[in-house]
């Protein structure tokens, strides 16, 4: 099975789609200036925009692993808006940590793999 990597760096790619399967790296909000829900609505933005490059999209999540900067201040939060953003009867397998991020004024990250449509 062939491997394929987009926007890919030294270091990392953005998206590696392999049998049938896209895998994200960690999406972090553009802007790092707004609260938990503005940073959760940026991040899922660019989750979507990447999984429709990769010819995925957000009905077809398997797994998404959230990383929260603050899980005691930013939890509820961020389950506002990614609750109005998941399709019904769509959930993936998810877990949600609390951890040191890339940038001390981000709030949010998410690692998503998704099958692609």
């Amino acid at each position: 099975m062939s491997i394929r990597r987009l926007h890919s760096a030294t270091r990392y790619s953005e998206i590696v789609i392999h049998n049938g399967t896209v895998h994200l790296a960690g999406q972090l909000a553009d802007d790092y200036s707004g609260d938990i829900e503005e940073q959760t609505r940026q991040t899922l933005a660019n989750v979507e925009r990447l999984l429709a490059e990769a010819g995925s999209d957000k009905s077809r999540l398997l797994s998404v692993t959230i990383y929260l900067k603050d899980m005691a201040a930013d939890y509820a939060g961020m389950n506002v808006v990614w609750d109005a953003w998941l399709p019904a009867g769509c959930a993936p397998a998810r877990a949600c940590v609390e951890a040191r991020l890339y940038s001390s004024q981000a709030l949010v990250e998410m690692s998503v793999i998704a099958a692609q449509a």
